[in-house]
């Protein structure tokens, strides 16, 4: 072991992104522990487990470790994931919000604490297995590139306090996960590693397919990793007390009986079964009067949006952009993105955008770019 090598924690899920990414480093010849991490279960469910951190998980996590020759070991984050993404994502949803846990979980849990963890144990980087990439505002002259990773510059104490890092969408614009990323610290950046950033899911599988990984040909998951089943309503029938209550058209006509308005969004038809009728969509959950509102038509004028308010802005660089600000905003994960104008309306800021959008939600992730650049982003509120 060299005086200088880098020491390097990987998040291993026991899937291939995370696997790949570590084989990766490993073959630039860093010094890597992999860590699972055990996260919240709900007991409620008879799939009590987490798909996150599964036994099948930790096992293919296990097998990985011992393929490319890295220790494995086990953090249980249960706790502080209850408290910071799940008991969150059920009050958001009681109150009237749809909330995207993994935005929260990435910040406070999975990256933020696994940081912070890694500190403690003297290791400098968290490298995971996420579709984004990092790069320097101010390049270091001896930087190199080696299978599409950055190498860390020998004889540097890195990352160097004075360097500022901008988050870029991944190479594979399907797979992207930038959006998830939005409220990251620049402290929390320069101790990050994406490796997959450069390259696509198809490359990814190659390359698994090509280092005779055990998971090589493991499918993935697009499921809340906590909800067990693959709707939400039972998770949230099990852990939030449901009212009944009228469903009504925006004229105030009767057509119907809902099962409790957190199993409602803007915009959704699924679930409003209405015996006969319809198809009818969400538009408004009153929930002082315990009231859904809903419309005939999909693309009623009304569920259409040219304004939003956002609160708990974070921008990348942690100076606030000139305002008023043109950029893109996603809102939505894997929605296009739309032109827009951010502006400041009291303490929160206001987005105006050039052409409206269908069922813009509160609770959801408005994230702005610059190109293929994350600039910052929000809550919709």
């Amino acid at each position: 072991m060299t005086k200088n090598k880098k020491k390097i924690i990987v998040a291993m899920s026991g899937g291939v992104d995370s696997s790949v990414a570590a084989k990766l480093l490993k073959d630039q010849g860093y010094e890597l522990m992999g860590i699972f991490l055990h996260f919240w279960k709900d007991s409620g469910s008879s799939e009590a487990e987490n798909k996150g951190c599964s036994m099948s998980a930790l096992q293919d996590a296990r097998r990985v470790c011992q393929k490319i020759g890295i220790p494995l070991y086990t953090l249980n984050f249960s706790e502080i994931f209850k408290k910071q993404v799940v008991d969150n994502f059920l009050d958001e949803y009681e109150s009237g919000r749809t909330p995207n846990p993994c935005v929260r979980c990435n910040k406070l849990v999975k990256l933020g604490l696994l940081i912070d963890k890694a500190k403690e144990l003297g290791f400098s980087h968290v490298a995971s297995g996420h579709y984004a990439r990092l790069e320097r505002e101010f390049p270091i002259s001896n930087f190199q590139f080696q299978n599409k990773i950055p190498a860390l510059p020998a004889g540097r104490q890195f990352p160097n306090k004075n360097q500022k890092f901008k988050l870029l969408r991944g190479k594979d614009k399907t797979k992207d996960q930038s959006y998830f990323l939005w409220n990251l610290s620049q402290e929390q950046l320069k101790h990050l590693l994406f490796p997959l950033g450069n390259y696509t899911k198809t490359e990814v599988r190659r390359l698994a397919r090509k280092f005779n990984l055990p998971v090589a040909t493991k499918s993935e998951s697009q499921e809340v990793c906590f909800i067990p089943e693959k709707s939400h309503n039972e998770f949230l029938k099990r852990n939030i007390k449901m009212k009944s209550g009228p469903i009504l058209t925006l004229g105030g006509k009767k057509v119907g009986e809902h099962q409790g308005l957190p199993l409602y969004t803007v915009g959704q038809r699924r679930g409003i079964e209405i015996g006969g009728v319809g198809p009818f969509y969400a538009v408004r959950m009153d929930y002082k009067k315990n009231i859904l509102y809903v419309i005939g038509e999909r693309d009623d004028p009304v569920l259409f949006t040219r304004q939003f308010k956002i609160k708990n802005v974070s921008w990348i660089s942690k100076k606030e952009p000139k305002i008023p600000s043109k950029c893109d905003v996603v809102i939505r994960y894997r929605h296009l993105p739309v032109k827009c104008e951010i502006k400041k309306q009291g303490e929160r800021h206001l987005v105006n955008l050039e052409n409206s959008q269908r069922a813009v939600t509160p609770g959801q992730s408005a994230v702005f770019y610059i190109k293929d650049e994350v600039i910052g982003g929000g809550i919709i509120a």
